[in-house]
């Protein structure tokens, strides 16, 4: 119906921040061809909600992969994007993974590193000492295992272009669905099976704790028994 506010998966907002449930599909920011993405669907969620004439501020604090599900974190103002960024700058920021993959990591749980080269909207494992190399590191812990899949969750310790499903890669566990990254096996959920689950960091104006926490989505192959 005319004047409904989009469907979009609402975790928690108040006057200075906004996180959303993104689903695998959509992209976080607009890319100048029209098509749907989360941004422009928030504003006008909060345009409809909050009976905001005219522009509404709205800017992503950090940004999902098209195929990738899970927390997307808005700044509603400049004071909040401001120090958002400031804490994504400082490391102070918590963001935790669910990725369900095939094949064997190395053990229950650990620290992968890798020298990753971005290239031409991909990012490939290389030698420490190839020119573009940039150090990868994240740990890793495996939550639950079901035939050939095995459910993991990862914390990045670095921020590389694609770097989990990069390094996944490299490690010959694939995320599920990522035929860019040498997956084999589709994810019926569409997308693939990686998973933005949670975000820890300090409020910008309040300065208590936050941790915001996204469902999986439907379709998802493996959860925590």
């Amino acid at each position: 119906m005319p004047g409904d506010s989009p469907k979009i998966d609402v975790l928690c907002e108040d006057n200075h921040l906004i996180a959303v449930n993104k689903p695998a599909g959509v992209m976080t920011q607009p890319s100048g061809t029209g098509a749907d993405n989360l941004e422009d669907l928030t504003k006008e969620y909060l345009k409809q909600t909050r009976n905001k004439p005219g522009r509404v501020f709205l800017h992503a604090v950090h940004r999902l992969d098209k195929v990738v599900s899970g927390v997307a974190l808005f700044a509603c103002t400049d004071k909040a994007l401001s120090r958002m960024n400031e804490q994504m700058r400082g490391h102070h920021v918590s963001r935790i993974y669910h990725a369900v993959v095939t094949g064997d990591l190395p053990g229950p749980q650990g620290t992968l590193t890798h020298f990753l080269r971005h290239s031409r909207m991909h990012s490939e494992s290389v030698r420490e000492d190839d020119p573009g190399a940039k150090k990868a590191a994240l740990g890793y812990r495996v939550l639950s295992r079901t035939g050939t899949l095995t459910l993991v969750e990862i914390t990045l310790e670095t921020g590389r272009y694609h770097q989990i499903r990069a390094q996944l890669s490299a490690s010959g566990c694939p995320v599920l669905g990522d035929s860019r990254y040498g997956s084999r096996e589709q994810y019926q959920g569409g997308g693939i099976a990686l998973h933005h689950r949670r975000m820890e960091f300090i409020h910008p104006v309040s300065k208590l704790p936050m941790t915001i926490e996204a469902g999986y989505p439907p379709l998802w192959p493996l959860s925590i028994p």
